[in-house]
Protein backbone atom coordinates (compact mmCIF):
# COMPACT_ATOMS: atom_id res chain seq x y z
CA UNK A 1 0.00 0.00 0.00
CA UNK A 2 1.41 3.76 -0.97
CA UNK A 3 2.32 6.08 1.48
CA UNK A 4 0.20 8.39 -0.44
CA UNK A 5 -2.77 6.51 1.57
CA UNK A 6 -1.18 6.63 4.80
CA UNK A 7 -2.86 9.40 6.96
CA UNK A 8 -0.32 8.81 9.80
CA UNK A 9 3.29 8.00 9.67
CA UNK A 10 5.38 7.80 12.78
CA UNK A 11 8.90 7.62 12.21
CA UNK A 12 11.80 6.83 15.13
CA UNK A 13 9.85 9.11 17.75
CA UNK A 14 12.24 9.80 20.50
CA UNK A 15 10.44 11.82 23.21
CA UNK A 16 12.52 11.85 26.26
CA UNK A 17 12.28 14.15 29.76
CA UNK A 18 14.82 15.67 31.61
CA UNK A 19 14.34 14.99 35.05
CA UNK A 20 17.08 15.60 38.31
CA UNK A 21 17.61 11.65 37.94
CA UNK A 22 18.15 11.58 34.67
CA UNK A 23 16.63 11.32 31.39
CA UNK A 24 13.53 9.42 31.28
CA UNK A 25 13.37 7.54 27.93
CA UNK A 26 9.37 7.54 27.85
CA UNK A 27 9.51 6.54 23.58
CA UNK A 28 12.60 5.56 22.37
CA UNK A 29 12.47 4.94 18.44
CA UNK A 30 8.77 4.33 17.80
CA UNK A 31 8.15 3.57 14.35
CA UNK A 32 4.19 2.88 13.26
CA UNK A 33 1.30 4.32 10.46
CA UNK A 34 -2.03 3.93 10.37
CA UNK A 35 -4.28 4.57 6.89
CA UNK A 36 -7.23 5.95 5.90
CA UNK A 37 -9.41 3.99 8.24
CA UNK A 38 -7.83 1.70 10.18
CA UNK A 39 -7.79 1.11 13.82
CA UNK A 40 -4.71 0.80 15.42
CA UNK A 41 -4.39 -0.64 18.95
CA UNK A 42 -1.43 0.19 21.72
CA UNK A 43 -1.12 -2.21 24.24
CA UNK A 44 1.32 -2.48 27.39
CA UNK A 45 2.01 -2.42 31.26
CA UNK A 46 2.00 0.97 33.07
CA UNK A 47 5.24 3.22 31.97
CA UNK A 48 5.58 1.35 28.65
CA UNK A 49 4.84 4.63 26.75
CA UNK A 50 1.64 4.61 25.13
CA UNK A 51 -0.09 7.58 26.49
CA UNK A 52 3.14 9.47 25.81
CA UNK A 53 3.35 8.25 22.36
CA UNK A 54 -0.40 9.57 21.81
CA UNK A 55 0.22 12.89 23.99
CA UNK A 56 3.44 13.02 21.12
CA UNK A 57 1.22 12.80 17.78
CA UNK A 58 -1.07 15.89 19.43
CA UNK A 59 2.37 18.14 20.44
CA UNK A 60 0.60 17.86 24.24
CA UNK A 61 4.12 17.03 25.82
CA UNK A 62 5.21 20.21 28.11
CA UNK A 63 8.82 21.39 27.20
CA UNK A 64 10.41 21.48 29.19
CA UNK A 65 10.75 19.00 30.70
CA UNK A 66 9.80 16.56 27.86
CA UNK A 67 11.37 17.06 24.72
CA UNK A 68 11.50 15.27 21.02
CA UNK A 69 14.97 14.36 21.06
CA UNK A 70 14.30 13.13 17.55
CA UNK A 71 12.17 11.12 14.27
CA UNK A 72 9.26 12.60 12.36
CA UNK A 73 5.22 12.70 12.98
CA UNK A 74 3.33 12.71 9.66
CA UNK A 75 -0.21 13.33 9.43
CA UNK A 76 -1.54 13.69 5.79
CA UNK A 77 2.02 14.05 4.60
CA UNK A 78 3.05 16.95 6.56
CA UNK A 79 5.19 16.77 10.09
CA UNK A 80 3.71 18.09 13.03
CA UNK A 81 7.27 17.97 14.96
CA UNK A 82 8.28 20.75 12.69
CA UNK A 83 4.66 22.62 12.43
CA UNK A 84 4.80 26.33 15.11
CA UNK A 85 2.25 25.69 18.34
CA UNK A 86 -0.46 28.30 16.58
CA UNK A 87 -0.66 26.02 13.78
CA UNK A 88 -0.84 22.35 16.24
CA UNK A 89 -4.10 24.54 17.49
CA UNK A 90 -5.40 24.48 14.13
CA UNK A 91 -4.98 20.82 13.90
CA UNK A 92 -5.95 19.99 17.64
CA UNK A 93 -9.46 18.90 17.96
CA UNK A 94 -10.48 18.96 13.89
CA UNK A 95 -8.46 17.05 12.46
CA UNK A 96 -6.98 15.40 15.79
CA UNK A 97 -9.02 13.98 18.58
CA UNK A 98 -8.41 12.70 21.70
CA UNK A 99 -10.33 10.97 24.15
CA UNK A 100 -8.23 11.44 27.67
CA UNK A 101 -8.38 8.91 30.21
CA UNK A 102 -10.30 10.42 32.84
CA UNK A 103 -13.71 12.30 31.84
CA UNK A 104 -14.26 13.84 35.07
CA UNK A 105 -11.11 15.76 34.87
CA UNK A 106 -11.33 16.46 31.50
CA UNK A 107 -14.57 17.97 31.68
CA UNK A 108 -14.20 21.65 33.27
CA UNK A 109 -16.91 20.81 36.43
CA UNK A 110 -17.85 24.62 35.94
CA UNK A 111 -19.48 24.54 32.23
CA UNK A 112 -21.96 22.36 31.14
CA UNK A 113 -22.00 20.02 28.48
CA UNK A 114 -23.24 22.01 25.87
CA UNK A 115 -20.85 25.04 26.63
CA UNK A 116 -17.89 22.56 26.25
CA UNK A 117 -18.66 20.87 23.16
CA UNK A 118 -20.04 24.25 21.55
CA UNK A 119 -16.68 25.68 22.03
CA UNK A 120 -15.04 22.98 20.56
CA UNK A 121 -17.04 23.53 17.03
CA UNK A 122 -17.19 27.26 16.80
CA UNK A 123 -13.46 27.27 17.33
CA UNK A 124 -13.17 25.13 14.29
CA UNK A 125 -15.93 26.30 12.30
CA UNK A 126 -17.59 29.64 10.92
CA UNK A 127 -20.77 28.68 12.81
CA UNK A 128 -23.07 30.64 14.79
CA UNK A 129 -23.64 29.62 18.62
CA UNK A 130 -27.11 27.99 17.64
CA UNK A 131 -25.67 26.37 14.45
CA UNK A 132 -22.91 24.86 17.30
CA UNK A 133 -25.52 23.94 19.42
CA UNK A 134 -27.48 22.11 16.59
CA UNK A 135 -24.10 20.39 16.26
CA UNK A 136 -23.50 19.41 19.86
CA UNK A 137 -27.20 17.80 19.76
CA UNK A 138 -26.22 16.09 16.75
CA UNK A 139 -23.17 14.29 17.96
CA UNK A 140 -24.94 13.00 21.29
CA UNK A 141 -27.56 11.55 19.70
CA UNK A 142 -24.50 9.97 17.56
CA UNK A 143 -23.06 8.48 20.11
CA UNK A 144 -26.00 7.44 21.86
CA UNK A 145 -27.03 9.57 24.34
CA UNK A 146 -30.90 9.92 24.97
CA UNK A 147 -32.89 13.03 25.34
CA UNK A 148 -29.75 15.05 24.24
CA UNK A 149 -31.91 18.34 24.08
CA UNK A 150 -32.55 18.68 27.79
CA UNK A 151 -28.69 16.59 28.71
CA UNK A 152 -26.42 19.03 26.78
CA UNK A 153 -27.44 21.71 30.00
CA UNK A 154 -26.41 19.43 32.41
CA UNK A 155 -23.14 19.99 33.96
CA UNK A 156 -20.83 16.62 34.19
CA UNK A 157 -21.20 15.62 37.70
CA UNK A 158 -24.90 15.43 36.74
CA UNK A 159 -23.65 12.27 34.51
CA UNK A 160 -22.70 9.16 35.12
CA UNK A 161 -19.06 7.63 34.31
CA UNK A 162 -20.42 5.63 31.13
CA UNK A 163 -22.25 9.11 30.23
CA UNK A 164 -19.66 11.25 30.87
CA UNK A 165 -17.33 9.10 28.68
CA UNK A 166 -19.83 9.21 25.91
CA UNK A 167 -19.64 13.01 25.80
CA UNK A 168 -15.66 12.95 25.52
CA UNK A 169 -16.23 10.96 22.53
CA UNK A 170 -18.85 13.19 21.59
CA UNK A 171 -16.38 16.06 21.91
CA UNK A 172 -14.22 14.27 19.87
CA UNK A 173 -16.26 14.03 16.91
CA UNK A 174 -17.71 17.25 17.14
CA UNK A 175 -15.78 18.75 14.33
CA UNK A 176 -15.44 15.22 12.04
CA UNK A 177 -11.70 14.28 12.54
CA UNK A 178 -9.76 12.37 10.60
CA UNK A 179 -8.10 10.47 13.35
CA UNK A 180 -9.19 9.90 16.81
CA UNK A 181 -6.55 8.58 19.71
CA UNK A 182 -8.31 7.05 22.51
CA UNK A 183 -6.63 6.84 25.88
CA UNK A 184 -7.97 4.30 28.07
CA UNK A 185 -11.66 4.83 27.04
CA UNK A 186 -12.91 2.46 28.95
CA UNK A 187 -10.99 2.55 32.14
CA UNK A 188 -12.76 2.86 35.84
CA UNK A 189 -15.65 1.65 33.91
CA UNK A 190 -18.14 -1.30 34.65
CA UNK A 191 -18.16 -4.17 32.53
CA UNK A 192 -21.63 -3.33 30.62
CA UNK A 193 -20.58 0.26 30.16
CA UNK A 194 -17.15 -1.10 28.80
CA UNK A 195 -19.02 -3.35 26.31
CA UNK A 196 -21.44 -0.65 25.35
CA UNK A 197 -18.55 2.05 24.79
CA UNK A 198 -16.42 -0.71 22.48
CA UNK A 199 -19.79 -1.22 20.59
CA UNK A 200 -19.41 3.08 20.24
CA UNK A 201 -16.38 2.85 18.65
CA UNK A 202 -16.74 0.34 16.13
CA UNK A 203 -19.96 1.71 14.97
CA UNK A 204 -17.97 5.46 14.85
CA UNK A 205 -15.65 4.01 13.30
CA UNK A 206 -17.96 2.22 10.26
CA UNK A 207 -20.30 5.69 10.36
CA UNK A 208 -18.09 8.33 10.69
CA UNK A 209 -14.65 6.69 8.63
CA UNK A 210 -12.14 8.11 10.85
CA UNK A 211 -8.94 6.26 11.84
CA UNK A 212 -8.63 5.43 15.34
CA UNK A 213 -5.95 5.20 17.64
CA UNK A 214 -6.55 2.72 20.71
CA UNK A 215 -4.22 3.13 23.50
CA UNK A 216 -4.81 0.74 26.47
CA UNK A 217 -3.56 -2.03 28.90
CA UNK A 218 -6.24 -4.17 28.13
CA UNK A 219 -5.84 -7.14 25.76
CA UNK A 220 -10.03 -7.69 25.48
CA UNK A 221 -10.40 -4.20 24.61
CA UNK A 222 -7.61 -4.88 21.44
CA UNK A 223 -9.28 -8.35 20.87
CA UNK A 224 -12.49 -6.42 20.22
CA UNK A 225 -12.19 -3.34 18.30
CA UNK A 226 -8.45 -3.34 16.18
CA UNK A 227 -7.05 -4.70 13.40
CA UNK A 228 -3.91 -4.45 14.28
CA UNK A 229 -1.48 -4.33 17.17
CA UNK A 230 1.37 -2.58 18.92
CA UNK A 231 2.88 -3.65 22.00
CA UNK A 232 5.16 -1.53 23.39
CA UNK A 233 7.49 -2.09 26.69
CA UNK A 234 9.66 0.69 28.39
CA UNK A 235 9.37 3.01 25.67
CA UNK A 236 10.37 0.27 22.35
CA UNK A 237 7.74 -1.50 20.35
CA UNK A 238 8.76 -5.32 20.87
CA UNK A 239 5.96 -6.49 18.39
CA UNK A 240 3.60 -5.82 15.70
CA UNK A 241 1.17 -7.86 13.98
CA UNK A 242 -2.26 -8.03 12.87
CA UNK A 243 -4.51 -8.76 15.61
CA UNK A 244 -5.71 -12.41 15.19
CA UNK A 245 -1.86 -12.93 14.11
CA UNK A 246 -0.87 -11.63 17.67
CA UNK A 247 -3.10 -13.87 19.86
CA UNK A 248 -2.78 -17.12 17.75
CA UNK A 249 0.84 -17.02 17.74
CA UNK A 250 2.64 -14.39 19.61
CA UNK A 251 6.83 -14.29 18.72
CA UNK A 252 7.65 -12.05 21.68
CA UNK A 253 8.08 -12.96 25.50
CA UNK A 254 6.70 -10.04 26.77
CA UNK A 255 3.00 -10.37 24.55
CA UNK A 256 3.33 -14.03 25.54
CA UNK A 257 3.94 -13.20 29.00
CA UNK A 258 0.10 -10.16 28.29
CA UNK A 259 -1.51 -13.12 27.17
CA UNK A 260 -0.99 -15.73 30.15
CA UNK A 261 -2.01 -13.16 32.08
CA UNK A 262 -5.36 -13.07 31.02
CA UNK A 263 -8.15 -14.57 33.27
CA UNK A 264 -9.33 -18.12 32.26
CA UNK A 265 -12.10 -20.08 33.39
CA UNK A 266 -10.40 -23.29 34.10
CA UNK A 267 -11.67 -25.33 37.39
CA UNK A 268 -8.18 -27.08 37.43
CA UNK A 269 -6.15 -23.60 38.25
CA UNK A 270 -6.75 -20.80 40.66
CA UNK A 271 -3.93 -19.24 40.44
CA UNK A 272 -3.41 -16.02 37.80
CA UNK A 273 0.03 -15.87 35.88
CA UNK A 274 1.52 -13.07 36.21
CA UNK A 275 5.19 -11.40 34.39
CA UNK A 276 7.60 -11.72 36.93
CA UNK A 277 9.30 -8.58 37.98
CA UNK A 278 8.51 -4.71 37.20
CA UNK A 279 9.13 -2.75 34.38
CA UNK A 280 12.85 -1.06 34.46
CA UNK A 281 13.60 2.49 35.80
CA UNK A 282 13.30 4.76 32.51
CA UNK A 283 16.13 6.63 33.99
CA UNK A 284 18.68 3.06 33.63
CA UNK A 285 17.43 0.83 31.41
CA UNK A 286 19.03 -2.47 30.95
CA UNK A 287 21.79 -3.12 28.52
CA UNK A 288 20.73 -5.18 25.32
CA UNK A 289 16.78 -6.37 25.27
CA UNK A 290 15.03 -4.48 27.89
CA UNK A 291 12.59 -7.04 28.76
CA UNK A 292 15.92 -9.27 29.58
CA UNK A 293 15.38 -9.10 33.16
CA UNK A 294 12.05 -10.15 33.55
CA UNK A 295 12.19 -12.57 30.61
CA UNK A 296 12.73 -16.41 31.16
CA UNK A 297 14.47 -17.47 27.81
CA UNK A 298 16.76 -14.25 28.29
CA UNK A 299 20.73 -15.44 26.73
CA UNK A 300 23.60 -14.20 27.10
CA UNK A 301 22.52 -12.11 23.58
CA UNK A 302 19.62 -10.80 25.25
CA UNK A 303 21.66 -8.78 28.28
CA UNK A 304 24.18 -7.53 25.60
CA UNK A 305 22.75 -6.50 22.54
CA UNK A 306 19.66 -4.76 21.72
CA UNK A 307 17.45 -6.87 19.43
CA UNK A 308 16.17 -5.18 16.31
CA UNK A 309 12.67 -5.52 14.95
CA UNK A 310 12.37 -9.31 12.95
CA UNK A 311 10.04 -10.08 10.61
CA UNK A 312 8.59 -13.34 11.98
CA UNK A 313 5.85 -14.09 9.25
CA UNK A 314 3.91 -11.91 7.03
CA UNK A 315 3.02 -8.29 8.01
CA UNK A 316 4.63 -9.94 11.41
CA UNK A 317 7.48 -8.35 13.56
CA UNK A 318 9.10 -9.04 16.79
CA UNK A 319 11.98 -7.74 18.59
CA UNK A 320 13.30 -10.90 19.95
CA UNK A 321 16.79 -12.99 19.58
CA UNK A 322 15.16 -16.27 19.00
CA UNK A 323 13.83 -15.16 15.68
CA UNK A 324 17.63 -14.24 14.63
CA UNK A 325 16.86 -16.87 11.42
CA UNK A 326 14.59 -14.62 10.07
CA UNK A 327 15.29 -11.49 8.16
CA UNK A 328 16.40 -7.96 9.99
CA UNK A 329 13.73 -5.37 9.45
CA UNK A 330 16.28 -2.48 9.01
CA UNK A 331 13.22 0.01 8.49
CA UNK A 332 10.31 -0.39 10.84
CA UNK A 333 8.24 1.92 9.23
CA UNK A 334 8.36 0.12 6.03
CA UNK A 335 5.19 -1.80 7.21
CA UNK A 336 3.01 0.62 8.48
CA UNK A 337 0.06 -0.19 11.04
CA UNK A 338 -2.63 -0.27 8.57
CA UNK A 339 -0.72 -1.42 5.62
CA UNK A 340 -1.46 -4.96 5.91
CA UNK A 341 -3.42 -5.84 2.80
Amino acid sequence: MSTIERLLEVHDLRTYFDTKHGIVQSVDGVSFGIDKGGCLGVVGESGSGKSVTALSIMRLIQTPPGRFASGTIRFCGEDLLAKPERAMRKIRGKDISMIFQEPMTSLNPVFTIGNQITEAIRLHNDVTLAQARQRAIEVLDLVGIADSGRLIDQYPHHLSGGMRQRVMIAMALSCSPKLLIADEPTTALDVTIQAQILDLLRKLRSEVDAAIMLVTHDLGVIAEVVDEVLVMYAGKVVEHARVQTLFDAPQHPYTVGLIDSIPKIDETRYRLKTIEGTVPNPTDFPPGCRFSTRCPHARDICRGEEPPLLKVGEHHLAACWKNTDFRPVRQPEAWGAANVS
